[in-house]
């Protein structure tokens, strides 16, 4: 067996009860493995917030190269209370998604026999779609600044940025995963062209261009606050949705709890070029409070 064989997997547990919820995901994945005969080599990373109180480095020298070395990376909720809110999550969860160019963020929604929905009277059959969320771009990509900080004259600025690159891709890998994921096919293009009238009329006329090749497809247009109506109204409207990185951070928590909760959410940022490391995440935070106490629920990963 050559090296191609192997999968490789890296495995950072994280803060609070990551590690607790990751150490589960490992058990399924084994279990999977054993059954489907796949050769794999598994390799623990302690990037949190413990290292960074001890070390002050979130990734060390290096550790993107390491860890581009692996076919995928499971990764836990990241937050510790000794930690500023940003540091961790930028400087580990975005840091990873930006340097291996995860520019899809897919997040299933479904919701399992025997789990429980707020929404009175759907089940199973009613909550069944997928969020494809631009991973790279918008809100996220950390430009603008503060002028006169810390005065009663400041500005902040904080600047969305788009392309036609990152927008059509994303657009793009959606039409594809409607197309092969069942027989609803119907793509919803989530944003606010209304008020967003540059960043977002690119990706409504992003959209209309490619849509152009895929005939085969149903398309559809929600601003985000009508989605966020539709999702808990009529669920069982939707296939694929997808939408841009901010918008899809929100209402993909909304999501969440219509599928039964944070604990059971999944997501994964990948990188669909051969080649590419992608992560995955459970989406429920590190919940610091209740690590040890086995009361997290591991669902998720």
């Amino acid at each position: 067996m050559s090296n191609n064989d192997i999968r490789r997997v890296a495995v950072n547990g994280g803060d609070g009860t990551g590690p607790e919820v990751v150490a589960e995901g490992v058990k399924v994945f084994k279990a999977v493995a054993e059954l489907e005969n796949i050769k794999y080599e598994i390799k623990d990373f302690d990037y949190g917030g413990d290292r960074y109180l001890k070390t002050g480095e979130i990734l060390p020298d290096g550790a993107v190269e390491e860890l581009a070395a692996f076919d995928s990376i499971l990764l836990g909720a990241v937050g510790h209370p000794e930690v500023a809110p940003g540091i961790l999550e930028k400087g580990l969860l975005l840091e990873l998604r930006f340097s291996f160019d995860q520019y899809i963020n897919l997040r299933p929604v479904k919701l399992f026999p025997g789990v429980e929905t707020p929404l009175a009277g759907k089940g199973p059959e009613d909550i069944d779609f997928v969020v494809v969320r631009e991973n790279t771009e918008d809100m996220y990509a950390g430009a603008g600044g503060f002028l006169k900080k810390n005065t009663p004259d400041e500005v902040a600025m904080q600047t969305a940025v788009y392309t036609r690159k990152g927008c059509e891709r994303c657009i793009r890998w959606a039409f594809e995963y409607t197309r092969k994921r069942n027989q609803k096919k119907i793509l919803t293009l989530v944003a606010k062209t209304n008020v967003l009238t540059y960043g977002h009329d690119l990706w409504w006329r992003t959209f209309q261009d490619v849509a152009k090749e895929y005939t085969d497809i149903k398309t559809d247009y929600n601003h985000v606050d009508a989605c966020c109506m539709w999702m808990v109204k009529n669920p069982e409207y939707y296939d694929v949705i997808v939408t841009t990185n901010m918008f899809g951070d929100i209402i993909t928590d909304l999501a969440g709890i219509l599928q039964g909760g944070m604990g059971v959410a999944a997501g994964g940022n990948i990188n669909p070029e051969p080649g590419g490391t992608s992560m995955f995440e459970p989406m429920g935070g590190s919940a610091p409070k209740y690590t040890g106490k086995n009361v997290i629920n591991p669902i998720a990963p």
